[in-house]
């Protein structure tokens, strides 16, 4: 089925995929480069080779990379912007590399220049790496934010804007965080607050644009705008939210991303997929 979880590229990067089946996974999101480093080493021929031939055990759709956390396409300052764009390039040419169509990234802080400067900011940047990069790009994928600090993406109506000023709408999607959107102030927790919640996600950016989601509890309350990732149904969103969105039909072929702590040997992965799976209906567990 479509339940999967972040995977470390520690050691080489096909190691991921091989951690994500040991682990029980179907989906997986890794990192294509060190999270909160701007250099990074090459992938091996060998590696990549390797890479390719173990993700034809996984749908293509279920193969997603992530950006690092130090890339701002919202920044004012020149010099975090300029090297934003490079490194957010050449993640994106790595990606490509490997195959992977998806790519996650938060859009951005404004750093207190405001939302609409930071969002007509995205948008460019997001326009001139595609123009840069071409027909083979990624699908990039914008996450839905906590709304802490400056942060862009925590009201649906941002991200809708951003995709709307890109100049390649076609090449942009969504990317739904559980944990985020619960900060932010969106309630999912009860049937009708989900379904609430999914139908203005749908008014406004649309579903067709959810490709990807972020399972994640939350350790802090409703619109407390604090990102803080806990374990499935131990937080304040609860079991609710996770079960219907497992037993959602209009969801079965989109990747369901477990980002919660993870463990020694991946140990809460596993507990958090068997969760996962026991919240699933009959008609679904064939399969994984």
């Amino acid at each position: 089925m479509n339940l999967g979880a972040h995977m470390s590229i520690a050691g080489s990067v096909d190691l991921a995929l091989s951690r994500a089946r040991e682990t029980g996974c179907n989906a997986v999101q890794i990192f294509v480069t060190s999270p909160n480093r701007w250099s990074f080493r090459k992938f091996s021929r060998e590696e990549v080779k390797s890479f390719r031939e173990k993700s034809r055990s996984f749908r293509k759709e279920f193969l997603v990379a992530h950006s690092s956390y130090l890339v701002n396409l919202a920044s004012p300052d020149r010099y975090l912007f300029s090297r934003s764009m490079r490194s957010l390039i050449d993640q994106l040419k790595r990606t490509t590399r490997l195959g992977i169509e998806y790519f996650v990234i938060h859009p951005g802080s404004h750093r207190g220049q405001g939302v609409q400067m930071g969002i007509e900011r995205i948008a460019s940047a997001l326009t001139e790496i595609i123009s840069a990069i071409g027909k083979k790009a990624p699908m990039i994928l914008l996450e839905t934010t906590a709304g802490q600090g400056n942060s862009i993406g925590s009201r649906f109506e941002e991200i809708s804007e951003i995709i709307a000023r890109c100049r390649f709408p076609e090449k942009l999607g969504a990317c739904f965080d559980t944990c985020h959107v619960f900060a932010a102030g969106y309630d999912i927790r009860t049937e009708k607050t989900f379904e609430d919640t999914l139908r203005r996600f749908d008014r406004t950016i649309g579903l067709s644009k959810l490709l990807v989601f972020h399972l994640n509890d939350s350790l802090k309350g409703l619109g407390e705008r604090i990102d803080r990732h806990t374990h499935i149904g131990k937080g304040k969103i609860g079991p609710t939210c996770f079960k219907l969105l497992v037993n959602d039909e209009r969801f079965k072929d989109r990747p369901m991303i477990l980002e919660t702590p993870k463990g020694p040997d991946n140990k809460y992965d596993l507990m958090n997929l068997k969760i996962l799976r026991s919240l699933r209906k009959p008609r679904f567990r064939t399969g994984g």
